[in-house]
């Protein structure tokens, strides 16, 4: 199932256009990933708008996503070895390779995606620190492991396996990452000048006995 599903998904690569095909490997390699990029400061931008309390684990929250995709990526490279899967188009013939891969020794192994472990653990981090942002994160994920099979350089298993490394790491290490992370972020967000990258300038807003007070001061004036 898996290297018919892998035929199925490629075979759209082979009638497809060639500007297509030139586009899906620049969106998946490139597109998308900053595209998540953008995504996350989108996020911190919203979470320095939070109280104090919730901008902390936000912020903590964000701080974690790229620290477990870093993790996530090493724990791959171990894994990567140990299964020693060629790469789909050197055991199959057929397949429409796109992204400038050939079957020579730079190919590398197959299981498991680096792209999907990377894209997915940022996308589960996000949503640590916002539920709707992390729902199009996760969406950003799926559509980069499509692309993944797409291009023909990976299995569908490859992809999955990806997934579920990245979330496996972020989920697993969460508590004792954000338990580590919060107290220094509430700790950043005291410091004077370096707080502003936790919580945004409070803008001063006078009081409505305040304002109701103004007409009569300005009349005694006159």
């Amino acid at each position: 199932m898996d290297v018919s599903l892998l035929y199925e998904i490629n075979a759209l690569a082979r009638h497809a256009p060639g500007w297509f095909d030139r586009g899906v490997a620049l969106v998946g390699g490139y597109g998308l990933p900053l595209a998540m990029v953008l995504l996350v400061l989108w996020c911190w931008r919203g979470a320095r708008r939070q109280d104090e309390t919730a901008a902390a684990e936000s912020f903590a929250a964000l701080v974690w996503a790229p620290l477990a995709a870093a993790v996530a990526l090493l724990v791959n490279v171990p894994l990567r070895g140990f299964v020693a899967r060629p790469r789909p188009f050197v055991l199959h013939e057929g397949l429409e390779v796109l992204g400038g891969m050939s079957g020579g020794p730079g190919a590398g192994y197959s299981f498991v995606s680096g792209h999907a472990t990377l894209m997915m653990a940022l996308g589960v981090g996000v949503f640590l620190a916002n539920r709707r942002l992390g729902l199009v994160g996760i969406g950003l994920a799926l559509a980069e492991g499509l692309c993944r099979v797409y291009l023909g350089v990976h299995y569908p298993t490859d992809v999955i396996g990806g997934f579920a490394l990245g979330t496996a790491v972020v989920l697993l290490l969460a508590p004792l990452a954000m338990a580590a992370l919060t107290p220094l972020v509430r700790a950043l967000a005291r410091a004077p000048r370096a707080g502003r990258l936790v919580r945004a300038g409070e803008r001063v807003v006078a009081r409505p006995v305040e304002l109701a007070q103004r007409p009569a001061e300005s009349d005694l004036a006159a």
